[in-house]
């Protein structure tokens, strides 16, 4: 691997990967199942930034002179939120596999949060979509979550990307 954006990229995005984990494992045993937390309020959204910042700005000062372009800083940042959302869900397929108290629990958590949901909620949804939703909740299995945990990481890595990226990026002065 001669690319320092590639091997770097891979580096940060493995931690990134372990530590997201690390993470969820940790938020599930203190009590906060961490698939009922919102996407805007997702601890990736920090996580991504440090990692990202920390790999773009090290491949832009270390190797590359100082300069680094948008679209370096947007396939960098891509492979970090790649690999940490590849492993990320894979893990969480495993340890839903294995900790049988994990789909229970998230069953029981989501359905008590869409009791929540007022008549307007529910009418601007759809009903239809709402019952729906509701009725397939109990037949969800961990692949569907992690599925789901991997585009919305994909989504939030996506935005954090490009400010990074415009943020970090220097090209060479004429």
């Amino acid at each position: 691997m001669k690319s320092p954006l590639l091997k770097i990229s891979i580096r940060y995005g493995l931690v990134a990967g372990a530590l997201t984990l690390v993470l969820m494992v940790a938020l599930y045993y203190i009590g906060t199942h961490p698939l009922m937390i919102a996407p805007y309020l997702d601890f990736r959204i920090l996580l991504f930034g440090i990692f990202i910042f920390f790999a773009l700005k090290e491949v832009r000062d270390y190797y590359q002179n100082g300069e680094l372009y948008f679209w370096q800083g947007m396939i960098g940042a891509g492979i970090v939120v790649l690999l940490a959302d590849v492993i990320a869900s894979i893990g969480l397929t495993i340890f839903g596999s294995i900790e049988k108290e994990f789909m229970t629990s998230y069953v029981t958590e989501m359905t008590k949060y869409l009791g929540t949901f007022s008549k307007e909620d529910v009418e601007r949804i759809g009903k239809e979509v709402f019952e729906r939703n509701l009725k397939q909740l109990p037949t969800t299995n961990i692949s569907v979550l992690a599925v789901t945990y991997f585009v919305q990481g994909i989504s939030i890595g996506f935005f954090v990307s490009i400010i990074l990226s415009v943020i970090l990026r220097r090209q060479p002065k004429n």
